[in-house]
């Protein structure tokens, strides 16, 4: 496994409990940070905090993303804890299931909005003070090629990752000048616990989409977004780097 320098760095990974987020934090660790994990679920976070702290320094925040004095609480305990906050990794998400676009009930609708792109709005709102006040940052955004594609039976999601590609652009480019870059990544389907909320065929769709023939690993995404929340990444900021195992084709 190649060294990533992120010592004396310290990281916030939202949905960092479980599946991609866990993998980021894990490299983040391994690579010499320190972590801050934000997650809705208390027991999740306790296990994770068991699991990772032999290995380095971590904190633990129950986080609704979707609450800004939720986000702000746990943003401000974040700089106390550590005396920094050098990286944001805006992973937490849900899928909402899978339906056609006329039979997604508009509370799934707007739940998959609010969690997938008005949280990371949140979360950025939340942090950027700090950083901007050290002339220094890295925030990475976990969208999805759904995101660039359109997945059928997946609009409310698929419509969310488009959002924070678009939200990754802009943020980019308002603080290319200030010392804080802004990329996001666009994973082909990770085999995570948000397959239960998936129906077997939408799964088989993406699946059949992907010309290497399985799925991503989570620690193949947190590879690449390590290395973006890396200082090595000096020049990169509104991008969309996919790893899509030959899906993207733009």
């Amino acid at each position: 496994m190649n060294q990533i320098d992120l010592k004396n760095r310290v990281a916030i990974v939202t949905g960092g409990a479980r599946g991609i987020g866990y993998a980021v934090a894990a490299r983040v660790i391994r690579s010499g940070g320190a972590v801050s994990l934000w997650d809705v679920d208390r027991a999740k976070l306790d296990e994770a905090r068991q699991a990772l702290s032999p290995s380095g320094s971590i904190a633990v925040e129950a986080v609704e993303v979707t609450d800004e004095v939720s986000v702000q609480r746990a943003a401000v305990s974040t700089r106390a804890r550590f005396g920094r906050i050098d990286i944001l990794v805006n992973n937490a998400g849900i899928t909402g299931g899978n339906a056609p676009t006329w039979e997604l009930p508009p509370e799934t609708w707007r739940r998959v909005i609010e969690v997938n792109l008005i949280g990371p709005y949140l979360t950025c709102r939340a942090v950027l003070p700090f950083m901007l006040q050290a002339g220094y940052g890295r925030i990475v955004n976990v969208a999805s090629i759904a995101g660039k594609e359109g997945n059928p039976n997946a609009s409310h999601y698929s419509a969310s990752k488009a959002g924070l590609i678009a939200l990754t652009k802009s943020l980019g480019k308002e603080l290319a000048g200030r010392g804080i870059l802004v990329n996001c990544v666009t994973p082909a389907a990770a085999r995570t616990e948000l397959f239960a909320q998936m129906k077997q065929e939408h799964i088989d769709y993406m699946l059949s989409k992907i010309p290497m023939g399985r799925f991503v690993e989570p620690h193949e995404i947190a590879a690449m977004i390590c290395w973006l929340a890396s200082e090595e990444c000096s020049f990169a900021t509104g991008g969309v780097f996919d790893i899509s195992g030959g899906r993207a084709t733009y």
